[in-house]
């Protein structure tokens, strides 16, 4: 299982928010690229970026930011936020990233993603945000209506691989990941399932393996000390 360290961009600082509310948020440095260059001396191997400013306003307001995370680690970048148009896309690879997450515009036009997935195959990602086992949509500020497993599916019959699920309840509240809504994505879909929101310690992330989850995205465990990337990362191997 790997371990995805998560860098949230708002303003051009790194932050991480409560329950994905924007009125609930943690400044935590101000500079993502530095911050990026920290999970990586400590043994990251892939980095989950996302432009927050993006996913409310629908473009890629720190692609600068991306851009010079991308230029300062050589590992792996994947990243969401404000993906709404086959440009967006284009612009992030161009920004060196490896994978490109589609959000909010995967629920609305399933073509744009048949698209993507076309030009550029495993490189694109879908994330799926959940509140009460329902896709939400717009930053986490509404829910779709059909459950994110019926999404998840609709997604893998368009070629998609990867997804990125986030269960909205438990993000960044550090009281331990929905081990139930992860099993189940995993074991109906067949998808790699990289786990995000609720991770608080490293008995949370080992309770993942046996969900059958690909990864998992760890960030307020490790802005606030309560998880150590090296440790997690040497003990999930």
């Amino acid at each position: 299982m790997r371990i995805y360290p998560a860098i949230d961009i708002k303003d051009g600082k790194c932050v991480r928010l409560l329950q994905g509310r924007f009125s609930d948020m943690t400044v935590y440095g101000d500079s993502p690229a530095d911050m990026a260059q920290k999970w990586q001396r400590e043994g990251g191997e892939f980095l989950h970026v996302v432009d927050l400013d993006g996913a409310l306003k629908g473009a890629g307001v720190n692609a600068e930011c991306i851009r010079e995370i991308c230029r300062r680690v050589d590992i792996p970048v994947q990243t969401g936020g404000g993906i709404r148009m086959a440009e967006d896309i284009k612009s992030r690879f161009d920004a060196g990233v490896s994978r490109v997450i589609i959000g909010t515009k995967a629920v609305s036009d399933s073509e744009f993603v048949k698209r993507a997935v076309d030009r550029y195959g495993d490189r694109i990602v879908i994330g799926i945000d959940a509140k009460d086992g329902y896709a939400a949509v717009e930053g986490w500020e509404r829910t779709s209506d059909f459950t994110a497993v019926e999404f998840a599916l609709k997604m893998q019959s368009l070629g998609v691989k990867t997804i990125v699920y986030t269960d909205i309840a438990t993000d960044g509240t550090l009281k331990g990941p929905n081990l139930a809504a992860m099993t189940e994505m995993a074991d109906n879909t067949g998808l790699d399932v990289i786990a995000s929101g609720g991770v608080g310690t490293l008995e949370h992330i080992l309770s993942l393996t046996s969900t059958g989850v690909e990864g998992v995205i760890v960030g307020r465990a490790l802005y606030t000390g309560d998880v150590n990337l090296a440790e997690a990362i040497n003990a999930v191997k």
